[in-house]
Parts: structure tokens; sequence; C-alpha cells
């Protein structure tokens, strides 16, 4: 039977606990788990039995949030970390060798581009930035040594839509695995895997947990790729030296990426989440589609507010008739396009700076996706290290405030955004 997203956001990947009936997951505070016996033991490492072994790789609780993110995505398999980012890494991982590379958008959060830019260089990857609204640049970008393609669902901080339908298709023209980070629109607003998508990343320190407490990361595998049909993945598609030689897409075919960024990846790279984060997240998760619901509907009435205003320039939300992207928010994200968005004030970088300093509800911190409003200038610090290109390009001017609109009453949050603004442009 196929259950329904608020069912299997509460029920999926958990059962009561075997040994002592514990309704919720428990949290296994513990780092080894004693074998039944040696031949157990073996079976268990040469990936022939799914058990647990030491938690660096699996954890019952840790498992169970990757079960219940896997489910709610149309996954066939995830592995939990500990970050966003380390998802990231955790993605292409199992894809790249040195001298690959992975084309990715221009529109990411600007941490992302400094790992893609800077940082996996020194695995000797590199990164290709180009304008995923043009498929010709797209496809232009892709060589011989591309391994994947990367965006996100709804762009931060600018909230663009990337039209996941036609990206997938210019991957699935060159055999390629596209990665989509769906952290801003969550599986209640998009499933990318039913847009074509390979894999999915998320932050779960975002949306998934909602309450500001946790950093951990999820990297969902669709299944439904072919690693063996170019030779371009010898990780999962030939005998992994890293793992005595094992086949793993022949071994365990649609679970070949998932149990090799266990296996391999959770073992060598050590960027596991702990039992209580995961605890933290699963529970986040059984309000996902109310929180959800609630950020979405606060948002759009904040922006059409903001777009009134005429000491704004202009909003970037693609809830908007103006937006460039709202025909696309309809197809991509038609339950709503999320709660980040971006707006331009008049007066520039230092009204900006006054504007936030000046909020009282909204908190001025580097994160998004709690249920609490939050504010950040990405100019000054998200996007800082970045060229002034790369800051226009991701939608993170001078004169651009980021908004991360929570559930609070949403009268509350104009009454605190007129008056900081108020006194930033007087």
């Amino acid at each position: 039977m196929t259950q329904g997203f608020d069912t299997l956001a509460i029920h999926a990947g958990t059962a009561p606990d075997t040994a002592t009936g514990a309704r919720q997951v428990p949290i296994y505070q513990t780092t080894a788990y004693v074998f039944r016996d040696s031949d157990h033991a073996a079976k268990l490492f040469n990936l022939q039995e799914v058990g647990y072994i030491y938690s660096r790789l699996t954890n019952p609780t840790v498992m169970a949030l990757a079960n219940r993110v896997a489910a709610l995505e149309g996954g066939a398999g995830a592995v939990a970390c500990s970050s966003g980012h380390a998802a990231q890494l955790m993605a292409l991982f199992p894809l790249m060798q040195p001298g690959c590379n992975v084309v990715a958008s221009t529109r990411l959060y600007g941490g992302t581009v400094q790992q893609f830019t800077n940082t996996i260089r020194k695995f000797g990857w590199s990164a290709k930035l180009v304008d995923f609204d043009d498929p010709k640049a797209i496809a232009a970008a892709i060589d011989d040594n591309t391994r994947a393609l990367f965006c996100e669902t709804i762009c931060n901080p600018g909230g663009a839509i990337s039209d996941l339908d036609a990206i997938a298709r210019i991957a699935d023209h060159a055999g390629l695995p596209l990665i989509v980070d769906n952290t801003t629109a969550t599986p209640w607003l998009c499933r990318p895997i039913e847009h074509g998508a390979t894999i999915v990343v998320h932050s779960a320190t975002k949306y998934l947990t909602g309450n500001g407490t946790v950093t951990g990361g999820v990297v969902v595998d669709s299944g439904k790729f072919d690693w063996s049909a170019s030779g371009k993945f010898p990780s999962l598609s030939e005998p992994e030296p890293a793992y005595h030689g094992l086949q793993f897409h022949a071994a365990l075919g649609a679970m070949a990426f998932t149990f090799h960024s266990i296996a391999v990846g959770l073992r060598d790279l050590g960027m596991t989440m702990n039992p209580q984060g995961a605890h933290y997240t699963l529970m986040g998760i059984e309000t996902l589609s109310l929180r959800m619901q609630r950020h979405v509907e606060n948002a759009q009435i904040v922006a059409e507010w903001l777009e009134q205003d005429p000491r704004v320039e202009y909003v970037s939300y693609p809830g908007l008739k103006s937006s460039p992207y709202h025909h696309l928010a309809k197809m991509i994200v038609p339950k709503g396009a999320g709660a980040l968005f971006t707006f331009a004030m008049k007066g520039g970088y230092e009204a900006c700076v006054k504007f936030v300093d000046n909020l009282k509800l909204f908190s001025h911190v580097a994160n998004l996706g709690d249920t609490r409003s939050l504010v950040i200038h990405s100019a000054s610090t998200t996007h800082r290290q970045l060229s002034d290109e790369q800051r226009a390009a991701a939608g993170a001017l001078p004169n651009v405030v980021r908004l991360s609109i929570g559930i609070e009453d949403v009268k509350d949050l104009i009454e605190d955004l007129n008056q900081a603004m108020t006194v930033a442009t007087a």
C-alpha cells in the first residue's frame, strides 16, 4: 500500500523498538555492536548481511533518519552525514576521480560555490559554474571528464527555480547523473527524483530539523542510474580496490551508490552524523508538512507586502507573478515557492546593514529553515568570500537582504520589517 507524505514523515524507516517496545526511535548512543559470532562479522564486512558494525558507518538512529528521508524523496536508499556540505562531498565521492569535473549552477549557496571553486581542487576535482537557465550553456560545459550536473531546486539566496526536467534531459543525453540540492524546497514542496534527478542532497540543518538545533546532511539515491553503462564510474562499476575488489553495482544493483557511500565514503571520510542529532531531525520531520505549509503561506504574504512598499526596489520570490520564475514554480513547486527569498532596499549597502541591525523579531543568523524568521545580508556574510561577479550571479548584491520566513504570526513579522525599514531609510 502506498502511504501518504504525512504518514511517511511519522512512520517511515522506523518501527517499535524490538528490545523494549519503545514507540519513538531510541538514541543508540554506542560506538560499536557485538557480533553474534565470527561468521556474522564476516558477512557484515562482506556486505552479505545488513547490520551494524561501528557507528562511523552505521547506527540504528542515524539509519532510521536516512530511511525516512529516502522514503519521503522516493529514493532507493540514503546515507546521513555530518552536514549539508558533507552531503555534497559524499554525493560526489563515488563518482569522481582526479581530473574529473562537475558542471554546476552559478546560482548556489555561497559556501557551495567556495567548496566547488576551491576546496574540491585539493582532491584533483574541478567545477564548471554556468547559468543553468541556459540549456545550451549546460550542454556546452559538459566534456569527457564531466561526471555529474549539480543544482539547487530553489536557489539560495535568490529564490530562482531550476527547471529540473530540462536539466535532467541534458544529463540523460550525456549519460550523467543529476545531483539536486533540495534543502530549501524539502520533499514536501518538490521530489526531484520525480523530475529526473539521480541523487538528492539535503542540509538536514535546515527545514528537515526545523528548529536550529542540529547540523546534519542526507544523500538520497534514486537507484535508477546505470553506473555500469559508460565506464565513467569505476568505483561503482569496476572492482573497488578500497573494498577488497567488490563490484558494487554488479553485487548490489539499485543500492550500489548507497552502500558505497557507507562502506567506503563514511568509513574513509568519517563525516558521520551523531545519533542525538539524527533523533532531533526525526522528530522535526514528523511536523515537516505542517511547518512548510505555514512557512510558505507567511512567505507569500510578506513578499507581496514588500513588493508594494516604495522603500523596496524589487523582491526576488518565485511566488510573485512579477518573478521570471513564477511559471517554473507552478511546475516544480506547485504547493508553494518556499520561504527563502531576497529583496533589494533603496539606500544600498548602508541601508541594508542598518535594516538588519534594527530588526527585533527576526534573528540575524547565518542559517535558514528555522521556525523563527531569520535575516542576513549575504554580500557581507555568507557570500563575502566570492567575487563581485559571483555574488551578482548568485543574487547576493550589496543592496540585497535575504529573509528566511518562519511560522510566527505574519502580522508581527510585517510590523518588525516595517519598523526596521523606517529606521534604515530615514
